[in-house]
C-alpha cells in the first residue's frame, strides 16, 4: 500500500508522521487524479499480466502481428529478414539482451535494428496469427481450401493458426503477406473459401468458419 497525493498538493504533517509510523510510502505526483489513476492502471495491467516465453519470430505484416514458429533451421529468421526488407517490421518483445538479434546460418548473428534502421523494428504488437513452418512432408495432407480453421491457445487466448510447409521454390515472405491479409479479411467477415463453396453450390463447413472468426 501507498498514499499518493495528486496535483502536487501539500501534505499535512500528520500524514508524514503516520507514514513513518506505519512504514507506508507517501508519494506525490504533478498529474491530475484521473490522469494518474488511468496511467497507473495501464502500467499495472501491463507489468502484472501473466507472461509466457515462446521460441519464434514476431513480425508486423500490414498491421497484423504474425508469430512465426517452427523447428530450428526451418527458415524462420530468413523469412523474417525477407519480410523486413519488404517494408514490414520486426517486433522485439524478446529479452533486452537478445532483442533485434537474428541468426542466419552461413552468415552468423545480425542486428536487424542497426542493419535496417529504427523504422524496421517495433517494441510490441498484438499476435493476430500464428504461422508454424515445417519441412514439407509428402505423406501429409495439407489444407488447400482454408475451410477448416485451426486455433492455438496462448494463456487462454485462442489465436488463428496456419501450418505452412517449407520446400525449395516457395516464396515464404509472399505467402506470409497473403496469409496476414487473408486473416484480416476473415476477421472482417469475408472468407474466400466460403464464397467459392457457395458459388459451387457446396456449403460444407464454410459458414462455421466465418462464425468462428466473428467470435474471435
Amino acid at each position: 500500500p501507498a498514499l499518493i497525493i495528486a496535483r502536487e498538493l501539500p501534505y499535512f504533517s500528520e500524514m508524514l508522521d503516520l507514514a513513518k509510523k506505519y512504514e507506508v510510502p507517501l508519494l506525490r505526483s504533478k498529474e491530475s487524479t484521473s490522469n494518474f489513476i488511468s496511467g497507473l492502471i495501464a502500467f499495472l495491467n501491463l507489468n502484472l499480466a501473466p507472461r509466457i516465453t515462446r521460441h519464434g519470430v514476431l513480425i508486423e505484416i500490414y498491421g497484423e502481428g504474425v508469430f512465426i514458429t517452427g523447428e530450428s533451421g526451418v527458415g524462420k529468421s530468413e523469412t523474417a529478414i525477407e519480410l523486413v526488407k519488404r517494408g514490414h517490421r520486426l517486433v522485439g518483445s524478446s529479452p533486452d539482451n537478445i532483442r533485434h538479434f537474428l541468426e542466419l546460418r552461413g552468415i552468423g548473428i545480425i542486428n536487424a535494428r542497426r542493419l535496417f534502421g529504427i523504422g524496421a523494428v517495433k517494441n510490441t504488437e498484438k499476435i493476430e496469427l500464428i504461422v508454424e513452418m515445417e519441412q514439407w512432408n509428402p505423406e501429409k495432407i495439407y489444407d488447400r481450401m482454408g475451410v477448416d480453421t485451426q486455433f492455438a491457445t496462448i494463456l487462454g487466448v485462442k489465436i488463428p493458426m496456419l501450418t505452412i510447409p517449407v520446400k525449395p521454390g516457395r516464396n515464404l515472405a509472399v505467402i506470409l503477406e497473403v496469409a496476414a491479409m487473408n486473416n484480416r479479411q476473415k476477421k472482417m467477415g469475408y472468407n474466400a473459401a466460403a464464397e467459392l463453396l457457395d458459388q459451387l453450390g457446396l456449403d460444407m463447413e464454410a459458414k462455421e468458419v466465418v462464425k468462428d472468426y466473428d467470435a474471435f
